[in-house]
């Protein structure tokens, strides 16, 4: 399994100059000054019955300072997840994505508000992506009233402006999202919808059924496997018989990305959009990514594959690295000022772990609100046994 992982994360983790020898930025007539052009790994892609995408990306500087602070403070914000759910101030489940940043970001780059994103419960840097602060997320997480739901959905329960969760239960979110699909393109929406989940959930008959839908009506639906090799506690190579996930749409295309290249998933990102929105049906993307934790707090991670093959992922392909690398090579920021957001960052965190924890618990009396969208609530909604008072609404 361990040589499987290093091969099929042996993708470079930085650019190659466009001209041998030196670094290359072009200037373009536009408002943000300089763009710098990349030329991406020749392993970034592997395509099934389709051209893959060029190698070729121009990204503007600001952009790239922008993605590393994203991946940064996500990154410190599962850290500090990470601390509290050991001293208790957060129960029950909490899927970390320390190490998959790159997948929710580089996505994010490449889309508008108006696309819709929705996925399993791994979820936090997609929320905190979406449009959610550190401080919402984390008072969520610890059940506070002012979490981003109101401290009653928890890790796997968040939503914002066309993110439609957090789903708890596996590969469910894959069918809604299709629906979410069908709507955009039932309104005439020149929009996309990416349906993430995980190679566990991969080989749910729901899956399948949400493709063949999908591609009997060419909803502009983007299935995205993220394929961290693990299902809990069970590799890949385990559960499934065929682990080229990008594959396994058969009848619909598919491309697999270099999940752990931001620049990569940002490439894939929009040219899948431009694949589902010019009614070209359906794709399926891979995102070949890699958690550092394990499978939830509850799971040491180290059980099923050992500290020298996270460490040595760590080490080689890790996306944040990867990524500050780049911007140092390309003198797109300095040693002191990269050092002096990294501090930013740890400060913007503290400062919202200490605020959630002085938050409120929800009250008591609203147990029964937000089950329902406003304007369709029942009149009456019956407690958890049938003698319970049923709650009225007002």
């Amino acid at each position: 399994m361990f040589s499987s992982l290093t091969s099929r994360l042996s993708l470079s983790t930085r650019c190659l100059p466009i001209v041998t020898g030196r670094l290359f930025v072009r200037q373009f007539a536009s408002a943000s000054a300089e763009t710098v052009n990349f030329i991406l790994s020749d392993n970034s892609f592997k395509a099934y019955k389709c051209d893959p995408p060029s190698l070729d990306i121009d990204v503007t500087k600001d952009e790239i300072v922008q993605l590393y602070k994203q991946m940064v403070v996500m990154r410190r914000m599962e850290t500090a997840a990470d601390a509290l759910y050991k001293s208790k101030m957060i129960r029950g489940f909490c899927h970390l994505c320390t190490g998959q940043e790159a997948v929710s970001v580089g996505m994010e780059s490449a889309i508008t508000k108006d696309d819709a994103i929705i996925t399993a419960y791994r979820c936090h840097g997609f929320t905190f992506i979406r449009g959610g602060t550190v401080h919402s997320i984390l008072a969520e997480l610890m059940g506070r009233s002012t979490g981003i739901s109101k401290g009653k959905g928890g890790s796997m329960h968040m939503f914002s402006k066309n993110f439609f969760g957090g789903n708890g239960i596996v590969g469910a979110q894959v069918p809604v999202g299709t629906g979410i699909a069908f709507t955009q393109k039932y309104l005439d929406k020149k929009n996309a919808t990416f349906i993430l989940y995980g190679d566990g959930a991969a080989n749910q008959g729901q899956v399948f059924e949400a493709y063949n839908m999908a591609k009997l009506w060419d909803l502009p639906a983007i299935f995205v496997c993220e394929n961290n090799f693990y299902g809990m506690g069970t590799s890949a190579s385990r559960s499934s018989a065929n682990t080229q996930y990008y594959t396994r749409g058969q009848y619909i295309p598919g491309l697999q990305v270099n999940g752990m290249d931001i620049l990569a998933v940002k490439k894939a990102c929009s040219w899948a959009k431009n694949w589902v929105i010019n009614e070209q049906g359906p794709i399926v993307l891979e995102m070949v990514t890699y958690r550092y934790g394990g499978h939830s707090m509850s799971d040491p991670g180290t059980s099923y594959r050992t500290r020298e093959e996270i460490q040595h992922m760590r080490s080689t392909n890790d996306p944040i690295t990867g990524l500050r690398q780049r911007i140092l090579d390309y003198s797109i920021w300095t040693e002191a000022e990269m050092k002096q957001f990294d501090k930013e960052a740890r400060a913007e965190v503290e400062e919202a772990v200490n605020k959630a924890q002085n938050d409120t618990q929800p009250d008591p009396d609203q147990l029964f609100t937000d089950v329902y969208a406003k304007g369709t609530e029942p009149p009456t909604i019956r407690g958890r046994e049938r003698e319970e008072f049923a709650v009225m609404y007002q």
